[in-house]
């Protein structure tokens, strides 16, 4: 007869019987994409919620088992990620609860958390604001006693090129000495009249919408600061993209461009000098890309802080 006191034990758990044809160690096993809320501080004492996507996983050392413990990794990462501000001790105390829970088993254990996190950020000359939301991806590994933790972030930014700014400058001043005599004595207002015309500015320089990829390390005992990461990397930059736009906000934006030339090697040089000064890091990797308006292709460069075994000549990504 059915008996609900006895369910559990009648359950049948098919992985627990080994396939001696198909043994085999494994790198990883677990789940990526498991939904769940997160706390998290950017820096500014503000916890927000966010709903976040997790992998979780561990690997399978014993090639005679079938497979790991799945619902163990989902119910302890719903437990930790959903009640408490992420940080390097919750996240160090998660993974140790996965290799506790499969001692038999595994011996390493990673976790990758992707959100975004929202930031007021406020119009360069109007008195306005707007909310810009940040991607955040967090990725923690525990390998014996040996705990490594990095976060990453993008900042979007306008870049224009150098090469084509002095090409349009030629081209206005070809322009200029077409439209005024130069055995002729200049009008002051004639100038000015001809300055504020569509012939100018006859060329403008091509411009794009750029991005920053920033993953770093934290130093031992520092804190996720977020927002410092990206008030770094704007202000190295100098023309990140804006939220509420009047027309003074968006002169000073043109100001900045023209003020802010730069190919893709310097602005991974500029994020590079600001972040290498911060000794709350302990590494980064930098990668930037110009999507081109002048090619189908982007440019890219690569830039981190040169320590040994860390980030430095890592590939292509």
């Amino acid at each position: 007869m059915y008996n609900e006191e006895n369910t559990a034990r009648l359950l049948p758990d098919v992985a627990v019987h080994a396939q001696p044809h198909l043994a085999g160690e494994l790198d990883w096993v677990g789940m990526n994409g498991i939904e769940v809320p997160v706390r998290f501080d950017a820096g500014d004492g503000d916890a927000q919620r966010a709903s976040a996507r997790v992998g979780a996983f561990v690997n399978l050392r014993r090639p005679d088992k079938r497979g790991i413990h799945m619902s163990r990794l989902y119910l302890m990462v719903e437990q930790a990620l959903s009640t408490q501000t992420l940080s390097a001790d919750s996240l160090r105390d998660l993974l140790k609860g996965f290799l506790e829970s499969h001692k038999d088993l595994s011996d390493r254990a990673c976790l990758s958390i992707r959100f975004e996190h929202l930031v007021r950020r406020p119009a360069l000359r109007s008195s306005n604001s707007g909310w810009r939301a940040y991607p955040v991806c967090i990725e923690a590994s525990l390998v014996g006693d040996e705990f490594l933790l990095e976060f990453g972030t993008e900042v979007v930014y306008s870049s224009t090129c150098p090469a084509s700014a002095a090409l349009s400058r030629q081209l206005i001043q070809d322009q200029f000495a077409r439209d005024f005599d130069a055995a002729a004595q200049l009008d002051h207002a004639a100038v000015l009249a001809w300055l504020g015309s569509e012939k100018g500015i006859v060329a403008t320089p091509h411009a794009q919408r750029s991005v920053a990829r920033l993953r770093v390390r934290p130093a031992n005992g520092a804190k996720f600061n977020l927002i410092d990461l990206i008030d770094q990397t704007e202000h190295a930059l100098g023309t990140p993209v804006q939220t509420a736009v009047k027309r003074e906000d968006e002169q000073a934006f043109a100001r900045a461009n023209g003020g802010n030339l730069m190919f893709c090697e310097d602005a991974a040089r500029r994020i590079q000098k600001a972040l290498d000064a911060d000794a709350s890091l302990g590494d980064f990797h930098i990668r930037v890309e110009h999507q081109e308006s002048l090619h189908p292709h982007d440019a890219v460069a690569y830039a981190s802080k040169g320590v040994e075994g860390g980030y430095a000549g890592k590939g292509c990504d």
